[in-house]
Order: structure tokens, then sequence, then C-alpha cells
């Protein structure tokens, strides 16, 4: 058979080899690296972290900390594969304590960087440093630094180039970056974060007690006004946490952020059990934002499932994931409905959790707002013709909408419900990649938003799809920018305070379903933030004109929502038992 090479022998890996395969499993990107350093400063008692990066922490990384340092004599040790201060050598591995507990990661970044630590414990006066490069440790020299300890991280990758060269551009990654500094916060909100890039300070995160607080830090100061607490027992401890409110729900599961004793985790079964206490609160596109803290006893929770640290396994994972749906569901509850002045709180006198079950329902049902749940018809029936959804009828009426965002057509064998949202979206959506870019409406007066840091970085990353989306923002302050003109079409503008949506959608990258491709996803993305959205005003005339102009080939929108739905006459028939007309 051609081409077909003879078995080779079976041999031992050279070390170095056997430690860059290793390494893989720790170091990822320069956030992995990140989260590993800062761990082990959280871990070394320390109540403020400074992070300072070079080209999205490809170029260097320093992690300097406040901590209790390291004694000269164990700095070899610290660097060595399999010996760490964090478990004693015969373990125990069932229970334990620490942020870190593998002891690779210092070894594991020194086998694939050029690795610097300089170290003083509180009783030393003076400190000390090693170096280890591509996994070869040098002598330990003389240093100068106050207490605690700094990492310096340079070249990432430098002698692993394959690994290299699928990361993302120093922009992106430095959004990352940016992200799971965040995700540490959350964690561990009792130590102090800052982040600099490139000498410039992009993420301030201030050492607070409450929960709220540091997710104000992250998900915007509107956070503490829409928000409840959580406090409930689960099995083997408590969760407490600081959720937000339907009203101010993301697109994503991403804003909701987990931990379990003090480790920044992904849980699935947890992330669903905090969506499942909202019940129908929440529309199937929304994902609860805050925080959740699961405070548990050590043996019950292991750590060691996986090499970087992000999962980790329950003992009656089934009977936590109930108790948390519960104790979230008991806190939303008993929370004032921030969110909602409308009839549901006039007809709930009775308080605080009476106003929340008014809205949520006893059994987790919504209750519909009585003005919303109307049909407004236009003055007459408002006919489509041309292309979309009216090519496959002769007859194709706007007659109404439901909730400012369904809309009900007669067809010649039925009716159809169209999605504006939905219709809108994809029409913006085969502009842009028509033209590359959408027209902009300046503002009378710029609007001042707040960007949390990853939404920053995120601006940072994709200023171009921004301004191609019809954004014009500069500037203002060290958190904040003002916005100048907004995305508009067919005489429609889109609010400014789409802006920190988008460029969280940016950041993450999230996938359409249309023909794969970095600048089909971004492009989606401006889209589904530049179109009406649900609960805009539309005149039927409008719809009418858009429902027109979308191409006949799409059913759609980017991210795979229907635009319309048919139902014909005989499903209508059966439905009401009709038989033979």
């Amino acid at each position: 058979m051609s081409g077909r090479t003879g078995r080779r022998p079976i041999q031992r890996l050279l070390p170095t080899t056997v430690d860059r395969i290793a390494a893989g499993e720790v170091v990822e990107r320069p956030a992995s690296v990140v989260k590993e350093l800062v761990e082990n400063a959280v871990d070394a008692g320390s109540r403020s972290v400074v992070v300072r990066i070079t080209g999205g922490g490809l170029d260097r990384i320093e992690v300097a900390d406040d901590g209790a340092g390291i004694p000269p004599e164990e700095l070899p040790l610290a660097v060595e594969r399999h010996a760490t201060s964090k478990l004693l050598p015969d373990g125990p591995l069932d229970a334990i304590a620490t942020l870190g507990f593998r002891g690779e990661a210092l070894a594991a970044i020194g086998a694939v960087a050029r690795l610097r630590i300089t170290s003083r414990p509180p009783d030393r006066e003076a400190a000390e440093g090693i170096s280890v490069v591509g996994g070869t440790v040098g002598p330990a020299f003389p240093a100068a630094r106050a207490p605690g300890t700094t990492v310096a991280v340079d070249d990432l990758f430098f002698n692993t180039p394959a690994r290299r060269k699928f990361l993302h551009s120093p922009p992106a990654e430095q959004v990352e970056l940016v992200r799971t500094v965040e995700r540490l916060y959350l964690a561990r909100p009792s130590v102090a974060l800052t982040v600099f890039a490139d000498g410039r300070e992009i993420a301030d995160l201030p050492a607070t007690e409450r929960l709220a607080d540091a997710a104000a830090r992250v998900l915007g100061p509107e956070f503490l006004d829409a928000s409840f607490e959580v406090d409930g027992p689960v099995p083997g401890g408590r969760a407490v946490g600081a959720i937000g409110l339907p009203s101010v729900a993301s697109a994503t599961s991403t804003g909701l952020y987990l931990a379990v004793n003090g480790r920044a985790i992904v849980a699935r079964g947890l992330t669903q059990a905090v969506r499942a206490a909202f019940g129908d609160a929440l529309p199937r596109s929304r994902f609860p934002v805050g925080v959740l803290h699961l405070e548990l006893d050590a043996r019950v929770v292991d750590a060691n499932v996986h090499p970087a640290k992000r999962e980790v396994r329950f003992a009656r994972s089934r009977e936590l994931d109930d108790a948390v749906r519960r104790a979230v569901r008991e806190s939303l509850l008993g929370a004032p409905a921030l969110d909602d002045p409308g009839p549901a709180r006039a007809a709930a006198p009775g308080g605080r959790a009476e106003t929340a079950k008014a809205l949520v329902g006893g059994e987790g049902r919504a209750v519909a707002r009585s003005e919303q749940r109307t049909l407004l018809p236009p003055a007459a029936p408002v006919a489509v013709t041309g292309q979309g959804p009216a090519r496959v009828a002769r007859r194709f009426e706007l007659l109404g909408v439901v909730d400012a965002l369904y809309w009900v057509a007669a067809t010649d064998d039925g009716f159809a419900l169209v999605d504006q949202h939905a219709a809108s979206e994809r029409l913006l959506f085969e502009t842009l990649r028509r033209d590359g870019s959408l027209a902009r409406q300046q503002l009378v007066e710029p609007v001042t938003v707040r960007l949390s840091a990853a939404e920053r970085a995120s601006l940072a990353t994709y200023a171009d799809a921004v301004e191609r989306a019809g954004f014009a923002v500069d500037r203002f302050g060290p958190e904040s920018v003002r916005v100048r003109s907004v995305p508009s079409y067919r005489g429609r503008s889109a609010s400014a305070t789409a802006l920190p949506e988008l460029l969280r959608e940016l950041a993450e990258g999230r996938r359409p379903t249309v023909p794969d491709g970095l600048e089909e996803r971004r492009a989606a993305s401006i889209a589904c933030h530049a179109a009406i959205r649900a609960g805009d005003p539309v005149a039927p005339e409008e719809l009418a004109r858009l429902i027109e102009a979308l191409p006949d080939t799409v059913r759609s929108c980017p991210h795979g929502r229907p635009i319309y739905v048919r139902l014909s006459r005989s499903r209508l028939d059966g439905w009401f038992l009709r038989r033979g007309g």
C-alpha cells in the first residue's frame, strides 16, 4: 500500500517534550497564565494584585502581589513539577481548600515561556529571584522589591510556535484576559485586582465584601437597583449571591458568574438551575445575570477533575442543582419587582413578596402586562407584496401586532406570525454583507455610556466593526465613552445603550446559522443590535416595506430564529375540532 509507513518502536519522550505537553493542559493562552498566577497570589494571602500586560499578554505578562512571598530556599521547588505548598506530600486530595492544587502552574508556564520570579517574604530584608527559560531553571539571584511576589512571563509559547499560531490577535487575547480577571474578581471580591495594558489602566476592580457591589463593577451600575440577594441552604453548605431581575437579563448565559469556595467555575447544571428558577418570567432567548457563590464543605467538592480547574465535581449534584433552584426562586419571589411599575405591581398591595409573585406567578409562570397582551390592529389591513413571506401566498395582509413584537397576517390559506425583530435583523445582516456598513444618525447630544473592563477591551479590539455598525464613539473618562452617532436604517435609529451588548457579543464571537466566518459573525452581531427591538412601536406600513425588502430565500434571522411561522386553515380547524370544513 503506497504511502504507508512502517511501525515505529515505542520510546520514552524526552523530559522537555513531556513538560511541553503537560503545559498545554494548563497554559492555553495568556488568559490562562493570568488565571494561574492570580490564583496563586490569592492563595498567598494577597489583598491587592496588579496585572500588567504587553501585546495582549503574548509579549509580556507581569503579576505582582502583596502576599506572603516565597522563601529563597523554596524558589527552586516553586518551579519544579509536582511540588507545592498547598498539599501535604501524601495529600489528601478529597478536601482541597486552596485555589491551586496540582503544583504544575509555574513549572508549566516556565516550560513554554521565559519565566522570572522575584519574591520577598515579610520577615526577610531582601528579595531573591529565579528564572526558567523553556523548562531550563537558572540560578537564584538577588533582587529588590517590597514584601510579596512578582512573576514576569515573556514570549509566551516562544518554543512552541505551532501552539502560538493558533492564538488570536493581541487585542482579542486581551479581551479574554480581562474577562478572566473579572471572573476571578467576582469569585473572590475581597481581593483588589487592577489590569494595565501597554501602560494604560484598563480595569480597576476594588476590594469589597458585598457581592452586589462587585457585580455592579462588572455588570454595570444599573445592576444595583435591579437585583436581589440570594441566601439559602444547599447540601453541604449555603448558596449566596446577587442576581439581576428580569429587566437586566442578557442575550447569553455568560453574564452569570459562578464560584465555589472562592473558585471561579463553569457548571452547566448550576447555570440551568438558576435559569429554571425564573420560569417563564424570562423569555427563552434571555438569561439571568449576576453572581452566585456556593460555600460548601470541601469534602463534597472534587476540584481535581480539570487541569485548568475550570470545572469541579459535586457530591449529590442533582440535589445541589435543585436546592440552588429553590434558593434563587424563593429569593426572587421575596424581591421588590423594580423592573415593572405597571398594572401587575398595582395588583399586589401585600408587600415585596406579593409584588414579585404577581409578576412571576406563584408557579413560575410570568403574569402578562395587560396593556401588552392585546392585539393592536392598524386602521385597516395592510397588504404586503413582493418577496419574503408574501411570495408564498396570494394574500398576505398585516392585521395587527401582539406584544409589540409578533405581527399577525392573514394569508390565502390561514394565518402567519411575523417576528419584527428577526425580520429587521435579517434585512440589516443582508445589507451589511452587501454594503459592508450601515448608515448612521448623528445624535443632537452625545450619550455617555459606561462600559465594563471587558467591554472596553472589546471596543479596542473591534473598533472597525463598531464603526461599520454606525456607532461613533469617543473615550470619556476611565470607564465611559460618549456615543456621537448610532446605526440608522430606513429612518429608524438604534439606541446608544445597545453598544455594551454589541461589544459583549462581538467578544464572545457567537456563531450565526449562516455561512461560517468571522465577518459573518460580526455582521450578525451588528445586525442584532441595530435592528428593531421587541417593544419598539412599528407602523404596519413600515413593517410591510421591511418584509417586501427581504430576500425571498431567507426564512430565519442570522442566529437561527424563524422570521415567520405559517398556520394553515386546516391546522386551525383541527385545533377547534372542525373536520371537513
